[in-house]
Protein backbone atom coordinates (compact mmCIF):
# COMPACT_ATOMS: atom_id res chain seq x y z
CA UNK A 1 0.00 0.00 0.00
CA UNK A 2 1.26 3.73 -0.75
CA UNK A 3 1.14 6.58 1.30
CA UNK A 4 1.02 9.56 -0.19
CA UNK A 5 1.05 13.07 1.63
CA UNK A 6 -1.64 15.20 0.09
CA UNK A 7 -1.71 18.09 2.34
CA UNK A 8 0.02 19.44 5.64
CA UNK A 9 -2.43 17.49 7.52
CA UNK A 10 -3.85 14.27 5.19
CA UNK A 11 -2.57 11.33 4.05
CA UNK A 12 -3.77 8.95 1.44
CA UNK A 13 -3.11 5.24 1.24
CA UNK A 14 -3.38 3.64 -2.26
CA UNK A 15 -4.22 0.29 -3.37
CA UNK A 16 -4.94 -1.52 -6.70
CA UNK A 17 -7.58 -4.30 -6.49
CA UNK A 18 -8.63 -3.91 -10.51
CA UNK A 19 -8.31 -0.53 -10.20
CA UNK A 20 -6.76 2.12 -7.44
CA UNK A 21 -8.79 1.67 -4.02
CA UNK A 22 -8.01 4.65 -1.66
CA UNK A 23 -8.45 5.70 1.71
CA UNK A 24 -7.40 8.56 3.99
CA UNK A 25 -6.04 9.20 7.00
CA UNK A 26 -6.31 12.93 9.04
CA UNK A 27 -4.36 14.71 11.88
CA UNK A 28 -6.16 17.02 13.43
CA UNK A 29 -5.51 18.95 16.95
CA UNK A 30 -7.70 16.26 18.80
CA UNK A 31 -6.42 13.02 16.98
CA UNK A 32 -6.77 11.36 13.83
CA UNK A 33 -9.57 10.50 11.78
CA UNK A 34 -9.30 8.01 9.09
CA UNK A 35 -11.82 8.62 6.54
CA UNK A 36 -13.00 5.45 4.50
CA UNK A 37 -11.38 1.85 4.95
CA UNK A 38 -10.97 0.58 1.29
CA UNK A 39 -11.06 -3.24 0.67
CA UNK A 40 -11.18 -5.64 3.48
CA UNK A 41 -7.46 -6.35 3.28
CA UNK A 42 -6.43 -2.72 3.95
CA UNK A 43 -7.94 -2.23 6.78
CA UNK A 44 -5.13 -3.37 9.10
CA UNK A 45 -2.67 -1.73 7.51
CA UNK A 46 -4.72 1.95 7.15
CA UNK A 47 -5.25 1.83 11.06
CA UNK A 48 -1.63 0.77 11.43
CA UNK A 49 -0.88 3.64 9.88
CA UNK A 50 -3.10 6.24 11.44
CA UNK A 51 -1.81 5.41 15.13
CA UNK A 52 1.20 6.60 13.63
CA UNK A 53 -0.16 10.01 13.68
CA UNK A 54 -1.82 10.00 17.05
CA UNK A 55 -4.61 8.77 18.95
CA UNK A 56 -7.29 7.72 16.31
CA UNK A 57 -10.66 9.15 17.16
CA UNK A 58 -13.49 7.60 14.51
CA UNK A 59 -14.12 6.66 10.98
CA UNK A 60 -15.45 8.39 8.67
CA UNK A 61 -17.47 7.42 5.51
CA UNK A 62 -17.59 8.68 2.06
CA UNK A 63 -20.80 6.24 1.41
CA UNK A 64 -21.84 2.90 2.47
CA UNK A 65 -20.54 0.87 -0.57
CA UNK A 66 -17.83 -2.01 -0.05
CA UNK A 67 -14.94 -0.63 -1.69
CA UNK A 68 -14.71 2.05 0.96
CA UNK A 69 -16.53 0.04 3.69
CA UNK A 70 -14.58 -3.42 3.47
CA UNK A 71 -12.08 -2.68 5.89
CA UNK A 72 -14.16 -1.72 8.41
CA UNK A 73 -14.37 -4.63 10.18
CA UNK A 74 -10.43 -5.54 10.84
CA UNK A 75 -10.30 -2.11 12.30
CA UNK A 76 -13.00 -2.60 14.75
CA UNK A 77 -11.80 -5.99 14.99
CA UNK A 78 -8.42 -4.23 16.79
CA UNK A 79 -9.84 -1.12 18.44
CA UNK A 80 -13.51 0.05 19.11
CA UNK A 81 -14.22 3.31 17.01
CA UNK A 82 -17.02 5.25 16.32
CA UNK A 83 -18.37 5.39 12.75
CA UNK A 84 -19.99 7.68 10.71
CA UNK A 85 -21.40 8.11 7.55
CA UNK A 86 -24.98 9.74 6.41
CA UNK A 87 -28.03 8.32 7.51
CA UNK A 88 -28.93 7.62 3.40
CA UNK A 89 -26.90 5.14 3.32
CA UNK A 90 -27.17 3.34 6.49
CA UNK A 91 -30.02 0.92 5.52
CA UNK A 92 -27.90 -0.02 2.75
CA UNK A 93 -24.81 -0.75 4.24
CA UNK A 94 -27.25 -2.87 7.00
CA UNK A 95 -28.94 -4.70 4.35
CA UNK A 96 -32.32 -3.84 4.76
CA UNK A 97 -32.64 -2.74 0.82
CA UNK A 98 -30.42 -2.64 -1.82
CA UNK A 99 -28.76 0.38 -2.89
CA UNK A 100 -30.44 1.53 -5.50
CA UNK A 101 -29.75 0.24 -9.07
CA UNK A 102 -28.74 -3.04 -7.71
CA UNK A 103 -30.93 -5.95 -7.38
CA UNK A 104 -28.78 -8.10 -4.49
CA UNK A 105 -28.72 -6.91 -0.73
CA UNK A 106 -25.09 -6.55 0.77
CA UNK A 107 -24.61 -7.06 4.84
CA UNK A 108 -21.40 -4.72 4.87
CA UNK A 109 -21.94 -3.45 8.74
CA UNK A 110 -23.62 -5.25 11.38
CA UNK A 111 -26.95 -3.08 12.75
CA UNK A 112 -25.50 -0.04 14.68
CA UNK A 113 -22.27 -0.20 14.02
CA UNK A 114 -22.39 2.96 11.29
CA UNK A 115 -24.08 5.94 13.25
CA UNK A 116 -25.65 8.89 11.01
CA UNK A 117 -23.22 12.31 10.74
CA UNK A 118 -24.15 14.53 14.05
CA UNK A 119 -26.22 17.53 12.75
CA UNK A 120 -26.18 20.88 14.78
CA UNK A 121 -29.31 22.27 16.59
CA UNK A 122 -29.67 24.04 12.91
CA UNK A 123 -29.49 20.69 10.92
CA UNK A 124 -26.44 21.46 9.50
CA UNK A 125 -23.37 18.60 9.65
CA UNK A 126 -20.72 19.19 12.59
CA UNK A 127 -17.09 19.29 11.81
CA UNK A 128 -14.53 16.92 13.04
CA UNK A 129 -12.11 19.51 13.76
CA UNK A 130 -11.37 21.15 10.33
CA UNK A 131 -13.48 18.43 8.70
CA UNK A 132 -16.53 19.91 7.27
CA UNK A 133 -19.09 16.68 5.52
CA UNK A 134 -21.24 18.16 2.35
CA UNK A 135 -23.60 15.70 1.33
CA UNK A 136 -22.75 15.03 -2.45
CA UNK A 137 -25.68 12.05 -3.37
CA UNK A 138 -26.08 10.66 -7.03
CA UNK A 139 -23.00 8.03 -6.84
CA UNK A 140 -24.82 6.64 -3.88
CA UNK A 141 -28.10 8.33 -1.61
CA UNK A 142 -25.42 9.28 1.44
CA UNK A 143 -22.59 10.36 -0.51
CA UNK A 144 -20.77 12.68 1.23
CA UNK A 145 -17.34 15.00 0.71
CA UNK A 146 -15.20 15.94 3.64
CA UNK A 147 -13.79 19.31 2.66
CA UNK A 148 -10.63 20.26 5.08
CA UNK A 149 -11.08 23.97 5.94
CA UNK A 150 -6.76 24.34 6.42
CA UNK A 151 -5.49 22.94 3.99
CA UNK A 152 -8.30 23.47 1.68
CA UNK A 153 -8.42 19.76 0.60
CA UNK A 154 -11.89 18.15 -0.07
CA UNK A 155 -11.91 14.41 0.01
CA UNK A 156 -14.10 13.59 -3.02
CA UNK A 157 -14.51 9.95 -2.12
CA UNK A 158 -16.09 8.75 -5.51
CA UNK A 159 -17.73 12.04 -6.34
CA UNK A 160 -15.54 12.16 -9.29
CA UNK A 161 -12.74 9.83 -10.98
CA UNK A 162 -9.90 11.26 -12.78
CA UNK A 163 -7.71 10.59 -16.26
CA UNK A 164 -5.08 12.67 -17.44
CA UNK A 165 -5.10 15.26 -15.13
CA UNK A 166 -8.89 15.93 -16.06
CA UNK A 167 -11.87 15.41 -14.12
CA UNK A 168 -14.16 12.64 -14.92
CA UNK A 169 -17.35 11.53 -13.83
CA UNK A 170 -17.58 8.12 -11.08
CA UNK A 171 -18.27 4.80 -12.69
CA UNK A 172 -21.18 4.44 -14.51
CA UNK A 173 -21.82 0.90 -13.69
CA UNK A 174 -21.88 1.96 -9.28
CA UNK A 175 -23.87 5.04 -9.66
CA UNK A 176 -27.18 4.88 -8.65
CA UNK A 177 -28.10 8.57 -10.40
CA UNK A 178 -25.34 9.86 -12.37
CA UNK A 179 -27.43 13.27 -13.73
CA UNK A 180 -28.12 13.56 -9.63
CA UNK A 181 -23.54 13.01 -9.58
CA UNK A 182 -22.82 15.18 -11.64
CA UNK A 183 -24.89 17.82 -10.36
CA UNK A 184 -22.95 17.09 -6.77
CA UNK A 185 -20.08 18.22 -8.57
CA UNK A 186 -20.96 21.81 -8.12
CA UNK A 187 -19.99 21.37 -4.89
CA UNK A 188 -16.42 22.49 -6.33
CA UNK A 189 -17.43 25.99 -7.60
CA UNK A 190 -18.48 26.74 -3.87
CA UNK A 191 -15.94 25.60 -1.62
CA UNK A 192 -12.93 25.97 -4.42
CA UNK A 193 -10.60 24.09 -2.76
CA UNK A 194 -7.05 23.59 -3.41
CA UNK A 195 -7.03 20.15 -4.13
CA UNK A 196 -9.67 17.19 -4.64
CA UNK A 197 -8.62 13.95 -3.71
CA UNK A 198 -10.17 11.08 -5.92
CA UNK A 199 -10.63 7.52 -4.15
CA UNK A 200 -9.93 5.58 -7.94
CA UNK A 201 -7.84 8.53 -10.12
CA UNK A 202 -4.97 11.03 -9.06
CA UNK A 203 -5.87 13.82 -7.43
CA UNK A 204 -6.51 16.72 -9.07
CA UNK A 205 -5.11 20.38 -8.45
CA UNK A 206 -7.33 23.59 -8.75
CA UNK A 207 -10.57 21.48 -9.83
CA UNK A 208 -12.22 24.43 -9.66
CA UNK A 209 -10.95 25.52 -12.90
CA UNK A 210 -11.95 22.82 -15.03
CA UNK A 211 -15.29 22.11 -13.14
CA UNK A 212 -17.42 24.51 -15.64
CA UNK A 213 -16.17 22.16 -18.47
CA UNK A 214 -16.67 19.00 -16.64
CA UNK A 215 -20.67 20.28 -15.92
CA UNK A 216 -21.13 21.30 -19.23
CA UNK A 217 -19.43 18.22 -21.02
CA UNK A 218 -21.14 15.51 -18.98
CA UNK A 219 -24.70 18.19 -19.37
CA UNK A 220 -24.54 17.29 -23.43
CA UNK A 221 -23.42 13.50 -22.94
CA UNK A 222 -26.77 12.89 -20.84
CA UNK A 223 -28.64 14.95 -23.25
CA UNK A 224 -27.45 12.66 -25.98
CA UNK A 225 -28.09 9.83 -24.34
CA UNK A 226 -31.14 11.32 -23.78
CA UNK A 227 -31.88 11.97 -27.55
CA UNK A 228 -31.20 8.32 -28.30
CA UNK A 229 -33.96 6.55 -25.96
CA UNK A 230 -36.40 8.96 -27.13
CA UNK A 231 -35.39 8.01 -30.48
CA UNK A 232 -35.55 4.75 -29.90
CA UNK A 233 -39.00 4.57 -28.28
CA UNK A 234 -40.23 6.47 -31.31
CA UNK A 235 -39.03 3.86 -33.47
CA UNK A 236 -40.34 1.19 -31.46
Amino acid sequence: MKRIQVSPHIYKLESWFLLKMSAWIVKEDEGVYIVDTGMPYMGKRILKEAEKLGKVKGVLLTHGHSDHVGGLKKILDIQDLPVYVHTLDIKHMEGKEPFPGRKKREYLVEPGVAKPLPVDEDGEFRCFGNLVPYHTPGHSPGHVCYYHKKDRVLLGGDLFTSKRGKLQQPIKMFTADMNEAVRSGEIVKKLQPSKVSICHGNDIDNPHTQINEYLTHYKYERNDQQKIKNEDRTIS
